[in-house]
Formats: C-alpha cells, structure tokens, sequence
C-alpha cells in the first residue's frame, strides 16, 4: 500500500503539478484509509470493493467526522482508484458509485471596511518587527494573497517601481497582482528600514523575515493578524484569510468584475469565486431591511 501511495502521490505531483499543502492533505486522507484497512485486517487494495468503502464511511460518520472532511476523504479514494485503474493494478473502480456528502455552504468572515481601516491604522514609531507587521497587513488586505502565498514571497517577486507582486499560488501557478498606493508605502519603509535590522544572513531570500532574521511562517503571520487585532480592540475574530475574503467581498461591492476578482485571487473556478457575490447579496439585503419604508 504504500509504493501505490507513493507513485500516487508521485502522479499528482508530476502530472497534475498540485502543490505541496494539496499532496499532504491526499496522504493524510490516505493513510487514514490504510490505518482502517489494518484494523480489519484487509492487507490487499485489490479486495477492497464498494461495500468495505461504505463500511468506512459509515465509520467516519459515527466518528462524527464533518461532512466537509468525509467529503475530502471521497475525493482523495476517487482519485487513488482511479489511479490504480489507470494503471491497471485494478481492473474496476470499487468508488465510482461513492455518494459525497452534502456539506452546507458556510459564507466567510469578512470584516466591514471601517474595521480593516481600524486594523490598518498605522502605529507610531521605527520598531522594525511592527514596520513588518504594517507591510503584511497592508500587502495581504491589496493583493488577497493567501497566507501561504505571502509568507512565501522572495525579494524578486516584489517590485516597487512597478508597483506589483509575482505571486506563486497552487499548483506553481504564478499571477501579476497591483499593489495599492498605502501597500507601497509601507512595503518600501519595511525593506528600507526594518528588514535589514531583522536580517541575520544576508543570504536570505524570503521577503518577509522574523526576528531571527529567518521566513516567517503562517503561525507567525497567524500571531501576528491576531496581536493586532487585540491592540485596535476589533472584537470580530479574525484569521489570516478573513482579510482574503474582505479584499474579494470588497472589491465586488464596488462594482469589480466576477472574472477579475477570480484572477487576482488566483482561483482556478470562478464557482469558487461566487461565494463573494453572496456576500454582496446580503450586505445589499441588511440594507434594504433597514432603509426601506416597507421592508
């Protein structure tokens, strides 16, 4: 099971050039799968047959595994047995009749932008680990960058002439997002000023660094959204991606296109992007309800 796993996964990397957070996520999926096949002493892919995968649903339920994780869970079996199929390891694909859960759509926290203007609001002073702090918060809220994008960016992919960021998003997929006027000012005062004071090794590429002078990662920059939010006294609970979601709900509430915001958020579906427009839907709904005369 586990050289299928491995030239699985080898696949996926390979051919379907998906990124290194999708691939753990498959393994993760698949070796839980693995571990259940042991506890029922099934050694063989080759015996598992549709019975045995809804057995292990059923399991997954009465674990009180979340719709959304179960679902996950269907599309990791789909994609592997499709793959042994392919490579003719199986000769039928015991998934293929797999019923996905219904996982009821959950609209994202987004923050009003009064409140990203409270968020934003520069504090006063040279620290340069809050010079940082000003240019991520700044450069995550122009460009919608996921965190992982953001804490991933080097030197070379932020260009403050031009006024734009190269940002490598799944699957390697790189995309050309503007930075904003304020973003530039914040961002240039940090590589100015702050960075060289954090920076240990002048070797280091990562644009954005810690104390220690090395990447920051997306537990730091997760403190860091978080730290600040405590200090501006914004009680809403904030992630890193609600800021994500409130350049996306933002931007088409100010009349952007569907197809643009798509691009700069770098979704491969623009169902993916829809989600926003309901957002919009029921901002302009609160509005209604509480202007109209007859609402």
């Amino acid at each position: 099971m586990d050289e299928h796993l491995r030239r699985f996964l080898e696949y996926l990397l390979v051919e379907k050039g998906l990124s290194s957070n999708t691939l753990s996520a498959y393994r993760r999926d698949l070796q839980k799968f693995f571990n259940y096949m042991s506890t029922k002493n099934q050694k063989l892919i080759e015996n598992i047959n549709k019975d045995f995968l809804a057995a292990y649903l059923f399991h997954l339920r009465k674990g009180k595994d979340s719709p959304a994780t179960i679902a996950r869970q269907v599309a990791s079996l789909r994609g592997l047995f499709r793959f042994l199929c392919m490579e003719n390891i199986l000769e039928s694909d015991p998934s293929i009749h797999l019923e996905t859960p219904k996982i009821p759509k959950k609209l994202p926290r987004i923050l009003s932008v009064e409140e990203v203007d409270t968020l934003l609001q520069a504090i006063p002073g040279s620290d340069p680990a809050l010079m940082r702090d000003q240019a991520m918060l700044e450069m995550m809220y122009a460009t919608g960058m996921r965190v992982s994008e953001l804490v991933g960016l080097n030197l070379k992919q932020v260009d403050l002439t031009m006024n734009f960021v190269r940002c490598t998003g799944k699957g390697d997929k790189e995309r050309i997002i503007p930075l904003g006027s304020l973003a530039v000012r914040s961002t240039r005062d940090y590589l100015e000023y702050a960075r060289p004071k954090l920076l240990k090794d002048s070797r280091v590429t990562a644009f954005f660094v810690n104390s220690r002078g090395k990447r920051l990662t997306r537990q730091g920059f997760w403190k860091i959204i978080k730290k600040h939010a405590r200090m501006k006294k914004i009680r809403q609970e904030i992630t890193p991606h609600t800021l994500r979601h409130s350049f996306a709900t933002h931007l088409l509430s100010n009349g952007a296109d569907l197809r643009s915001v798509q691009e700069l958020l770098g979704h491969a579906d623009v169902a993916t992007t829809q989600i926003y427009t309901h957002l919009t839907k029921s901002k302009l709904k609160e509005v209604y309800d509480k202007t109209h005369p007859r609402a």
